[in-house]
């Protein structure tokens, strides 16, 4: 044993340990389900390591909690892997950011191993304004109290002065889709992009039919709007608010390659518009090459070309059914989801709709500007807020201009309006939320939460 050990380098063997570790604590679980687990920590332990809490009762939520902790860990972020067991006032207080997977049993119930987390924790009030969270919530749609337990932690948290990341991401009988959105989220907050996949998803075939150029000349990366149709036999079926799930380089179609990590694009488009449509930033990487899913949508792929895509449906970021207000709030390529979103009330006869929009320069980043004002002008778009950043000495943001339309925003919000947010997850979404917070009260936007009426799609 000692010879293999020493022919491994201190990088793999630091991360067999690490791996070795997440796996015996899963055990563990499994096989001792009374005892209460000690915190596992991945990486130095200080106090920028994430805090992976888990609630189980049949064990898929500590593996799903052990999965996350291994692609962190893979990323190079230290972490702390804990069952809602161990976790006391003085973790959550010390945490600085925290994942929550958590199951729900029964009529809405918390998985028995978390009973004292509920008595000890859930019951009680802490200052945690220093924490930002996010919150995997396991469920059976059968249940009437689907994924209780999860937005009962996302609701306690917010009450505490905690930052979502993002909204609660729900997941069916362990739907694929929503598990792989989970990941998407997890690649964006450790700044990892072609973290891999746990399962290979199944795609279809989409004709990319369409590609330009929407922002020449800006100081911004080049975006691209991309229009996919689908084959003859595939099922064109979404809604605004879904997400088209891209295969880099077709992988899964070709022998020769490794599977590739999937990219998650907002659509801009209804299927009454024939094909998916897009708005892709071309990023690039710190060597200068393009990013592997926007330089393949954007430059790779050719136009007439196949394209392996499956679309994801994301119930979270769906249209109001009621006619009430919409507060629609974004930045960049974040329009792609408020331009579906505005198709489909559009089509459904609610004109009552507020677009607040930011991006670099007027006179190059107005995407989809002529759509809107032509909209605007039919009166289809009550009113329109757009804010470039860089058309004066003092940079502004969305956020700014949220706080300067507090009086209004107020009274769309008597009015019974809906807020939805689509854009970056670093910068602009919780300055949105900080904005809305000191705008509207704390309380309030916790209810509008509660209710749905707040909803955000970020990345």
């Amino acid at each position: 044993m000692s010879g293999i050990l020493a022919g491994l380098s201190d990088a793999r063997l630091y991360s067999a340990c690490v791996v070795v570790i997440l796996y015996l604590t899963t055990c563990a679980y499994f096989l001792w389900p009374r005892r209460r687990p000690a915190i596992v920590t991945a990486g130095d332990r200080t106090a920028s390591a994430t805090l992976i809490a888990f609630g189980s009762q049949t064990g898929f939520a500590a593996e799903l909690a052990n999965r996350t902790a291994q692609s962190l860990q893979a990323a190079g972020a230290p972490v702390m892997l804990a069952s809602l067991q161990q976790i006391n006032d003085e973790i959550l207080r010390q945490a600085k950011q925290a994942l929550f997977v958590v199951s729900t049993t029964g009529e809405g119930d918390a998985p028995d191993p978390a009973a004292a987390f509920v008595r000890d924790v859930l019951d009680s009030s802490l200052p945690l304004k220093s924490l930002s969270y996010g919150v995997l919530a396991l469920g059976d749609r059968e249940y009437d109290n689907y994924c209780a337990f999860g937005h009962r932690i996302d609701q306690w948290l917010r009450h505490q002065g905690a930052t979502a990341l993002f909204d609660v991401i729900e997941v069916d009988n362990g739907d694929e889709g929503a598990l792989r959105h989970w990941q998407h989220q997890l690649s964006v907050l450790s700044n990892s992009p072609d973290l891999p996949d746990w399962e290979a998803p199944r795609y279809e075939r989409w004709r990319l039919t369409a590609r330009h150029q929407v922002n020449s000349g800006s100081a911004g990366d080049a975006c691209f709007h991309i229009e996919l149709r689908p084959q003859a036999d595939v099922s064109a079926t979404w809604q605004a608010g879904d997400i088209a799930e891209v295969d880099p380089r077709n992988s899964t179609w070709d022998e020769k390659l490794e599977p590739l990590p999937h990219r998650e694009y907002s659509i801009a488009s209804l299927p009454a518009d024939g094909a998916i449509h897009l708005l892709v930033r071309q990023m690039r990487r710190p060597d200068g090459e393009p990013g592997l899913g926007s330089g393949w949508l954007t430059a790779g792929a050719r136009v007439g070309e196949d394209v392996a895509v499956r679309v994801r449906s994301n119930p979270n970021f769906h249209a109001p059914q009621s006619d009430v207000p919409l507060i629609l709030i974004g930045n960049g390529t974040g329009i792609a989801g408020l331009r579906a979103l505005l198709k489909t009330r559009i089509a459904e006869g609610r004109h009552r709709n507020w677009l607040i929009f930011g991006e670099r320069n007027a006179a190059h980043d107005r995407f989809y500007g002529d759509e809107l004002e032509q909209w605007r002008a039919e009166g289809k778009l009550e009113r329109v807020d757009l804010v470039f950043s860089r058309d004066q000495a003092e940079r502004r943001y969305v956020q700014h201009r949220v706080r300067e339309c507090a009086d209004d925003l107020k009274r769309w919000i008597e009015d019974g309006a809906a807020i939805y947010v689509c854009g970056s997850l670093q910068g602009m979404a919780p300055a949105v939320d900080a904005a809305l917070s000191d705008v509207l009260g704390a309380g309030t936007l916790e209810e509008l939460a509660i209710s749905s009426r707040y909803r955000r799609d970020v990345y």
